[in-house]
């Protein structure tokens, strides 16, 4: 073997020998971060529901959070196709995206009826609730979701004990565009949404993001929020996906229930 071809196998041996390393290295710090980012994210999602409760306080530790969220919250599993509570899994550690995407414990949705663009809706789903001093609900908080411009939005529905009142909307992950899009993040527009009502005297869901601003004067202002500025595809993808959560084949029929006292 020349000396040219004994340096490229050498040079070959070395690259492969160092991407084996570096793959062996970075496979292990994954598998070893792995908790630590379940625990980060589930950190997450608890400070995103205290926040749309209007519960905690801002530079909250984690280990505050945790404190909070286990003495204020309970989170219920609840049976989509029934409308009801279910014990069919626990609902602490149930997780509805990863259901959504077992067809045995979800379903297809047909084009007329996926108004959010979700494709597929899990059977059971988590809501959280912060209960009254007597038992009863104070706030009810729904995981919502459906796709924007650029992304799907996840976010969380705060609804007060009339099950009417909203006491709070915000999302956690999105993709949407900075200045666009992306003001569904702004305070200004979040603070909007508390004080409006979902549904109209008929309990008909009446809740609906408007193009330019909300008139005062209209009999329907109290169901109205300002859409985005520039931003009508965020805008209507957001107002989709509440029409989904709130309506029969989202919580619709859980609430409807919840006011009889038959969830």
């Amino acid at each position: 073997m020349s000396s040219q071809k004994e340096s490229t196998v050498r040079t070959l041996t070395v690259a492969l020998l160092v991407c084996l390393v570096c793959s062996i290295f970075v496979a292990g710090a994954a598998v070893a971060l792995r908790p630590t980012q379940e625990e980060n994210r589930l950190l997450d999602k608890q400070r995103s529901i205290l926040a749309i409760a209007g519960l905690g306080q801002p530079g909250m530790s984690g280990n505050q959070i945790k404190s909070l969220f286990d003495e204020r919250i309970v989170a219920r599993l609840v049976d989509l196709e029934t409308g009801r509570f279910s014990d069919e899994f626990d609902a602490q550690t149930f997780d509805p995206l990863v259901a959504a995407k077992d067809p045995a414990l979800s379903k297809a949705l047909p084009g007329n009826q996926d108004i959010a663009s979700i494709k597929r809706r899990e059977r059971y789903s988590t809501v959280y609730i912060v209960e009254g001093q007597d038992g009863d609900i104070d706030t009810l908080i729904l995981p919502v979701r459906g796709y924007g411009l650029w992304s799907t939005l996840y976010g969380f529905m705060a609804v007060q004990g009339d099950l009417d009142t909203v006491a709070g909307f915000g999302f956690y992950q999105h993709g949407e565009t900075p200045g666009l899009g992306g003001e569904i993040d702004n305070p200004k527009w979040r603070g909007l949404w508390p004080g409006k009502e979902l549904f109209d005297d008929s309990n008909k869901l009446a809740v609906q993001i408007v193009k330019g601003n909300v008139d005062p004067q209209s009999p329907r202002a109290q169901h109205q929020v300002d859409g985005l500025a520039g931003a009508t595809l965020t805008t209507n993808g957001v107002n989709n996906l509440l029409h989904f959560w709130l309506g029969e084949n989202g919580f619709g029929t859980f609430i409807a229930n919840l006011r009889t006292g038959e969830a």
